[in-house]
């Protein structure tokens, strides 16, 4: 007997799962309607990451060097990952003002899943960022950055990349929902991203840092997507190729997004519901 038939005869088990899908959609639309009618978002997403692909990769590239290929090969990794953790002050700025300007008012009125507005929110910022991520594309490939594997792997990248945006995503409205104001959901996440970038293989190799310096760098968990960016890209590493981290790189960076997410998603709902029953 099918799920939908195993709870009272109903089918209610069914209703339930679909309403949730349904609410998330609908959610997940309105995000992207915003997306399209205000255009200068995507402006000012697209704008900033462009230039530090060029100001990185051109500039700093110049007078970096890495072994096995270019420096331009090697930050384009570091870039893309940095773009994507905007995602976390984004979405709590963003769920800020939807707690704040009365749409979440008059979400509780209607018979919706309390997850659709987080959802919703999430994915539209991750959208966002994907428009992103295909301009800083161009932009690479016009100053020499290259994929050097195949069409699946470079295409697993991008899916990492992309998971990595989501997860993000999730920090963020958990920030959102702890922060009073939207001053504070937008000065929270330095605190703690910016240790993160700079401790990490993002920006520079870690082969030549102390050693109690390069074990904390190599197992952070940015690291961990920055190397898998690399190795599925087949751009180079930053440090020895046989070092655990860059050698398992793929699964330590989805373990990783996978314990965020099981972290998140709970906590960032059940703040919600507290939220929306004041």
């Amino acid at each position: 007997m099918s799920a939908i038939t195993t709870l009272n005869g109903s089918g209610e088990l069914g209703n339930v799962k679909w309403t949730a899908l349904s609410d998330c959609r609908a959610l997940i639309g309105r995000h992207l309607r915003h997306l399209i009618r205000m255009p200068e978002k995507l402006v000012s997403a697209t704008l900033m990451p462009m230039g530090f692909v060029v100001l990185f990769g051109l500039l700093f590239g110049s007078v970096i060097s890495v072994s096995g290929g270019s420096y331009q090969e090697f930050i384009m990794a570091g870039i893309f990952t940095q773009v994507m953790m905007t995602c976390v002050p984004n979405t709590a700025i963003g769920t800020v003002e939807d707690l704040r300007n009365g749409l979440v008012d008059r979400f509780r009125s209607l018979p919706m899943n309390s997850a659709a507005v987080l959802v919703g929110r999430t994915a539209g910022d991750l959208a966002l960022r994907a428009v992103t991520v295909l301009a800083m594309t161009a932009v690479g490939f016009a100053i020499g950055w290259r994929i050097e594997t195949g069409f699946f792997a470079a295409l697993g990248a991008y899916a990492v990349l992309l998971l990595f945006g989501f997860t993000m995503s999730w920090i963020g409205a958990v920030l959102g929902l702890v922060a009073r104001s939207g001053e504070a959901a937008a000065t929270m996440p330095s605190l703690l991203l910016m240790p993160l970038m700079f401790l990490s293989s993002a920006y520079i190799p870690t082969g030549g840092l102390p050693g109690w310096l390069q074990a904390i760098a190599n197992w952070n968990p940015l690291s961990a997507v920055v190397n898998a960016l690399r190795s599925l890209w087949g751009n180079p590493a930053a440090t020895d190729a046989s070092v655990f981290t860059v050698q398992y790189a793929v699964p330590l960076a989805l373990g990783w997004m996978a314990l965020i997410l099981l972290v998140t998603v709970p906590v960032a709902v059940r703040r919600y519901r507290r939220a929306v029953a004041r």
